[in-house]
């Protein structure tokens, strides 16, 4: 892109593709869906003169595989670690739920920081729920345990 050539969504494809970039060193960011949402923004501010749908397409496929890869290969490492597949499911469910009902709070950050906690939350929600019965048998801290995450769950999650 020459000086004479700049316009907003030029700079901001740009920058999406450095965020993304950044994105595929921090877990945090999905940095190829980003990188391709800057290709795209960036050729549509070109006006798909340099890159056309068929490369978009192209590159499209492969930012949704990478990212495919990355949920796979982190729910086979976490269930190398120990963690059991309904506590992975959980943790993708609570992350994805924590992001969409924060989201508003402040846009981004409040996704963030909701994928982050409820993603913890689900996965220890479900480990709990699977282990208590175990772990809590003939404990008399056992009833106490569970009046008290619903008690948690059902007054601060859904206050309505």
């Amino acid at each position: 892109m020459f000086a004479s050539e700049l316009n907003l969504l030029g700079v901001a494809g740009s920058a999406l593709v450095v965020l993304g970039f950044i994105g595929t060193v921090l877990p945090i960011v999905p940095g190829p869906i980003i990188i391709w949402l800057g290709a795209f923004v960036w050729a549509w501010g070109d006006g798909f003169q340099r890159i056309g749908w068929p490369t978009l397409a192209v590159l499209g496929l492969l930012a949704v595989l990478a990212w495919g890869m990355d949920f796979f290969l982190t729910a086979v490492v976490s269930r190398r670690a120990g963690a059991s597949w309904q506590a992975i499911g959980g943790a993708i469910v609570g992350g994805l739920l924590g992001g969409m009902l924060l989201s508003g709070t402040p846009p981004i950050l409040g996704s963030i920081i909701g994928a982050l906690l409820e993603t913890v939350v689900g996965m220890w929600f479900i480990e709990y729920r699977r282990t208590r019965d175990r772990a809590l048998r003939g404990s008399p801290c056992a009833p106490t345990s569970a009046a008290w995450l619903r008690r948690l769950f059902s007054n601060w999650a859904w206050p309505w």
